[in-house]
């Protein structure tokens, strides 16, 4: 308790003893540990949250490094909710950390028990699946915020919060309204997500991806899953954009801001 104690004692100092013993009981879920989840993550563990389940099917690419909190030369083919794992346990050994190597799909939506977590964190980059998670996330007795497309932009200050049918000018949160209507169905209840109406264009050549020389191949061996050796989702993509640390940490900071400031008013 004595090391908690000072790496939480900042914390403390700002927010007291009754938010840090309500910070400590929370039970939140990340679905997404790219460069928004992952920092998100840090950021929950870093302000004294008890405990964080992280969900995500991939292993670290050496491309993940530019963003993703733990992404390094060193852990390159490592599974990243491991990764992640042993980061923010070194950051708070006692932090409860739960380590999900899965695919979030229909197919596996039923592994979740939604209605165990306070709060929900999405961070999806699959259309489908987002849309999935959105649905069960609001049906759920959890708090639920979502991060809209983060790719493609450079301006820190444009980054706002809005509810999911006033998000403006992404791409993303476009998307998943239309296929909403089209469906005639709609989330059972208002969310607030994290967007940026700045939309750049790629300015470089992507050589590597989808090519022999693509950084992440399917892979014939390595730690994690087995069935999820040879998965990755850079050849299902439409296009792969660039993107920035500044951008996903500022979308996944945002989204743990929301988490902290809502147990610290309440």
């Amino acid at each position: 308790m004595g090391i908690e104690k000072g790496i939480l004692e900042r914390s403390q100092l700002l927010m007291g003893d009754d938010t840090m013993d309500k910070l400590a009981s929370l039970r939140i879920i990340i679905f997404g540990v790219g460069g928004v989840g992952s920092w998100c993550a840090e950021s929950l563990v870093r302000s004294g949250v008890g405990h964080v389940t992280i969900v995500d099917s991939d292993r670290v690419c050496i491309t993940n490094i530019n963003r993703q909190a733990m992404a390094t030369t060193k852990t390159v083919g490592q599974v990243k909710v491991e990764a992640l794992k042993t980061r923010l346990l070194e950051i708070n050994p006692s932090a409860d950390i739960d380590a999900r190597q899965q695919i979030f799909c229909e197919e596996t939506a039923a592994d979740f028990d939604l209605d165990s977590y306070d709060y929900i964190v999405d961070a999806i980059d699959s259309l489908k699946d987002k849309m999935l998670l959105i649905e069960l996330a609001c049906r759920s007795k959890a708090h639920f915020f979502s991060s809209m497309g983060a790719a493609l932009k450079m301006d820190p200050t444009k980054v706002q919060v809005a509810e999911f049918w006033k998000v403006k000018g992404c791409p993303l949160a476009r998307a998943l309204r239309q296929r909403f209507n089209k469906l005639k169905r709609k989330p059972a209840r208002k969310f607030k997500c994290v967007f940026s109406e700045e939309l750049l264009q790629n300015r470089g050549q992507n050589a590597t991806f989808d090519t022999t020389q693509c950084m992440c191949p399917k892979a014939k061996n390595g730690p994690g899953d087995a069935k999820l050796l040879d998965h990755e989702w850079c050849s299902s993509k439409a296009q792969t954009n660039g993107s920035m640390m500044h951008i996903t940490a500022i979308f996944g900071l945002t989204i743990a801001g929301l988490i902290l400031n809502e147990v610290y008013v309440v």
